[in-house]
């Protein structure tokens, strides 16, 4: 179960072994890939494509290193990317970030197998591009609802912003909450969650929102992709009904645009990242009278969260 739709982003590419070091306005042809980039990391590449059809193989090639941290499996990337098919009727562009100006999520170990694979050891700053066949992406059925068909390659370029590893957590200074009124929570190991304690009295009416780490980074604005870390208890009876660290990975969602929870819109926007926050929602900001059956969430519960804001893009 998760907290809003998860982003619907077409499969993008990364890293490989023995990485190829270019400066930043990038031009290559390469033999495996089979087509040629051009243009700086963070602005819309340039894709060129031969006449003939693709190879069979998967292709992943490095065109310019990033810094920091391999991605891992568990991890959350935050890239910029084109995305295009190809068979030997042509190629058509699927997909681009870069027309709208916010990028896309991809968590990895739920992508297709090509992606995953491309994915690992992927830097922010970098830009990568991969050539993933039908038998590493969407097979022989492909994908309708992606405009993918039967047989077709993938190719995308991505220019990687950001990694947040499965462990990732909230930065910033601690501060105490002595409010008898709220749920109290503890403190916990990067990677886990922090136990919440629900008060054994009548839950707040209205919504309730209290930093317990003020991080220092900017401020998040409405529209915003956020990177987050989060846990969700019943106020009723303080069991989990939903835990990005169960998943195993970040949680990635649009703030601010009715993709998440009206209490989520609501508490986060104008928050910084690196914040660790204490949200406690009524109904009517959470799922309403219908309230959530597969989640087990009835129209009257009051849900607790802790949210880590890992970072906005």
């Amino acid at each position: 179960m998760s907290l809003s739709r998860r982003l619907s982003v077409l499969p993008a590419a990364a890293v490989l072994a023995v990485p190829l070091l270019l400066a930043g306005g990038c031009s290559l042809w390469s033999d495996d890939v089979g087509v040629a980039v051009k243009g700086d990391v963070g602005s819309r590449p340039d894709v060129s494509f031969p006449k003939e059809a693709p190879g069979e193989g998967l292709a992943v090639e490095t065109l310019h290193e990033g810094k920091g941290a391999a991605a891992a499996k568990g991890d959350l990337v935050v890239a910029d990317y084109v995305g295009y098919r190809w068979s030997k009727d042509g190629s058509k562009l699927l997909a681009s970030s870069y027309n709208s100006g916010k990028p896309g999520a991809f968590p990895t170990g739920r992508l297709v197998p090509g992606l995953d694979r491309a994915l690992q050891g992927a830097k922010a700053g970098g830009r990568v591009v991969a050539k993933i066949p039908p038998k590493d992406g969407y097979g022989d059925k492909g994908a309708t609802q992606h405009q993918v068909g039967a047989g077709d390659t993938l190719v995308y370029v991505l220019d990687v912003r950001a990694v947040y590893p499965k462990n990732a957590a909230a930065q910033g200074r601690s501060q105490p909450l002595n409010d008898p009124r709220l749920p109290k929570v503890g403190a916990a190991e990067p990677g886990t969650a922090p136990a919440i304690t629900v008060p054994r009295t009548a839950a707040p009416r209205r919504l309730e929102v209290r930093a317990l780490v003020q991080g220092g980074g900017a401020e998040i604005r409405k529209g915003q992709l956020l990177a987050l870390q989060y846990v969700g208890v019943f106020w009723r009876d303080g069991k989990a009904f939903d835990s990005s660290y169960k998943s195993g990975r970040p949680y990635a969602a649009t703030i601010g645009t009715g993709q998440v929870m009206k209490g989520w819109d609501q508490a986060l926007v104008g928050q910084r990242v690196g914040s660790r926050l204490l949200l406690v929602v009524p109904p009517a900001l959470g799922y309403g009278e219908k309230g959530l059956a597969q989640a087990g969430i009835k129209g009257t519960d009051t849900l607790v969260f802790v949210v880590d804001v890992l970072g906005a893009h």
